[in-house]
């Protein structure tokens, strides 16, 4: 045999009955442009794509409705041309039955494009410009889970491609569209192909496609005339269609477990990916359409249809010849790896390759399920080499540890196992639920995780900043205490206050304010006379002539002072002393001038007079301490009180004038 032609065997693997040949005899037609399209912004794997439309807005078939937000999203744009009538919740094909975010169209029936830029002589395009086109039609995988294609080529600085496969399989019973497509846009496929080797510079391109396609085979050999292209044909075997699967058929190659093609250079491209490539291109169209196989007995008029995405399954169906009292189950996909439609409202999505419907003849519902015997036939049958019984056991018992460690991720999902089961064991429902768990723990735990690191940057911001203040509070410390030390060794000034000084001030400072209280409490008394203001004033005059004392008897003990060297506290008395007594004399005129005062305001004004007298008195002692200073020789700071005391007596004179 020919080594560039040898192919390789999988592990495992099934025969179920084709049930091909209802749908494959008839060319691709239009379907009918349904009146409504409901378009939804998640139809790949990732991020939902982020509405650029309104309600209420005019939208040309072709037009960006929808942005990819982020590196792995998708655009999305308006299969037709109509008006935006809604962006919200709308029915979505998924096995949970759950709505998802859409965009309305209602069809204006006129079907008008948008303005297109092809581009028929793209080999002058660099692989970033090429990408960006991909990008912008907003391309995802046609064959399988839909992961964006633009994504999905970016080059890898570390992963050089060396190899790119096109998948050309479809093993799964019933579906055709991949058939009846290399049959009829061979020349397109084979464009696209050209494309993706400009874009990623693959040492050598392998084209699989199963013997059961004859017809695609012949039609393929006739585009490739011209190319270098290798075309492999193998065997029919179900799951030989699965990307690491055909790898392994057409070079002998494993993919490591938990690994992706592209970490031993390869990678992988559907037909009908390769086919909307060159549409987007070349013709610069959009992805808004897909061949779709409409199939099963329950259909008058089984085939493939191109269908514009965003059309209601139940409109295809019915295009098809629906006897909906023969229904007994809608899927979307194949048999082995679709799942059954909640209603026939849901809208066509880019990954939908098949709507099988089937009658319960066709395809009885399975039968109850019964324990496990230990037989072994679906570890025979599984093409990825697990372990099925085990993981069942593991995913009935929860242990995600055991399942991990069993390579659960690995299973993709073909349904051999639960096919070849002799207790009729949905195995396949136990993995996807047993992987949305562990994928759902696997967030919480990188939230908290995430969480955990927002908590420990925080402290470790605080306890810097609080180290940042303490090392200041450290300096400002020692700054002083230097400050301290040097103002210690320098010598004292000539005027430096000594402690007698300040002990003098304090007792001028008790005296005075008990003098103060004194007044305050005989003023009281000459309103009110009672009892207990008289012990009230008796115990706060004799409390101010201790104080008076006291003060006399520190001032006789105190050294004389030069006068160059008074404290300034005498100065400050003075002052006091002064703006008190003038305060007191406005006070006393103001009351002298009422012409009938009345009691009260007699026995003001005789208070006011006792106590302008002891002011008098105060301001006369306060000047006889304070020694006489030559006019050359007064301190700055008693011209200053004097300026003050007069500005404040003729403010005095003014009120009471």
């Amino acid at each position: 045999m020919n080594a560039e032609l040898r192919i390789w065997d999988i592990p495992g693997g099934i025969h179920p009955p084709e049930q091909k040949a209802l749908s494959n005899r008839t060319p691709i037609i239009a379907a009918p442009l349904p009146a409504r399209l409901i378009v939804p912004l998640a139809q790949h794997i990732g991020a939902p794509a982020e509405p650029c439309v309104q309600v209420g807005e005019q939208v040309l078939k072709g037009q960006l409705i929808a942005a990819a937000n982020g590196l792995i999203s998708a655009a999305v744009h308006a299969p037709s041309s109509g008006t935006v009538s809604f962006i919200g919740e709308q029915p979505y094909p998924h096995v949970s039955g759950f709505s998802a975010p859409a965009i309305v169209i209602d069809t204006d029936g006129q079907d008008t494009w948008c303005e297109l830029e092809p581009c028929a002589d793209y080999r002058h395009l660099s692989a970033s410009e090429l990408l960006e086109k991909i990008r912008q039609a907003g391309i995802s995988g046609l064959g399988g889970a839909g992961f964006p294609s633009a994504a999905k080529l970016t080059a890898r600085p570390s992963q050089k491609i060396h190899t790119l496969i096109i998948n050309g399989t479809e093993c799964e019973p019933y579906i055709t569209a991949d058939d009846v497509l290399m049959r009829e846009r061979a020349s397109e496929l084979v464009s696209g192909i050209d494309i993706l080797v400009q874009l990623i510079q693959p040492n050598q391109v392998l084209i699989g496609v199963e013997d059961n396609k004859p017809e695609a085979i012949a039609a393929l050999r006739q585009a490739l005339q011209q190319r270098s292209y290798t075309l492999k044909v193998f065997p029919t075997k179900y799951p030989s269609g699965g990307e690491k699967q055909l790898i392994q058929i057409l070079t002998g190659k494993e993919v490591p477990s938990g690994g992706l093609p592209a970490d031993i250079g390869m990678l992988c491209q559907n037909v009908g990916t390769c086919v909307a490539i060159h549409d987007a291109v070349v013709l610069g169209k959009p992805l808004i359409s897909r061949v779709t196989t409409l199939t099963g007995e329950a259909l008058a008029r089984p085939g493939n249809v191109q269908a514009l995405i965003g059309t209601p399954v139940g409109e295809l169906l019915a295009f098809a010849g629906l006897a909906e009292q023969r229904l007994d189950r809608l899927i979307m996909g194949g048999p082995m790896m679709g799942f059954s439609l909640p209603s026939l409202d849901v809208p066509l999505i880019k990954t939908s390759n098949c709507l099988l419907a089937v009658t319960r003849e066709e395809l009885p519902p399975a039968p109850p399920a019964l324990p496990c015997i230990r037989c072994g036939e679906c570890a025979d049958a599984c093409p990825a080499s697990l372990l099925p019984q085990q993981l069942h056991f593991f995913a009935l018992g929860q242990q995600h540890e055991q399942l991990k460690a069993h390579n659960l991720f690995d299973c993709i999902e073909c349904g051999a196992c639960a096919y070849v089961c002799p207790s009729s064991i949905p195995l396949v429902q136990y993995y996807r639920a047993a992987k949305a768990e562990i994928r759902e723990l696997e967030q919480k735990q990188l939230k908290a995780e995430h969480s955990k690191q927002r908590f420990e940057q925080r402290q470790e911001r605080l306890r810097r900043a609080e180290e940042q203040k303490e090392a200041e509070r450290q300096a400002r410390a020692e700054r002083a205490a230097k400050a301290k030390a040097a103002q210690a060794a320098s010598p004292a000034p000539a005027a430096e206050t000594t402690p007698a000084d300040e002990q003098l001030k304090r007792l001028k400072i008790a005296a005075s304010m008990a003098q103060v209280a004194l007044k305050k409490a005989e003023k009281q008394l000459a309103i009110h006379d009672t009892a207990e203001l008289q012990n009230q004033v008796s115990e706060l005059r004799a409390a101010a002539q201790a104080a008076e004392q006291a003060l006399q008897a520190a001032q006789t003990s105190a050294p004389s002072t030069p006068p160059a060297a008074a404290p300034a506290g005498q100065d400050e008395a003075l002052k006091k002393a002064k703006i008190e007594a003038a305060m007191l004399k406005a006070q006393l005129r103001k009351l002298e001038k009422l012409d009938n005062p009345s009691s009260e305001q007699q026995a003001e004004i005789i208070q006011l007079q006792q106590q302008l007298a002891s002011a008098e008195q105060a301001l006369q002692a306060a000047q006889a301490s304070t020694p006489s200073t030559p006019p050359a020789a007064a301190p700055a700071d008693q011209d200053e009180a004097l300026k003050k005391a007069k500005i404040e007596a003729a403010m005095l004179k003014a009120q009471l004038r």
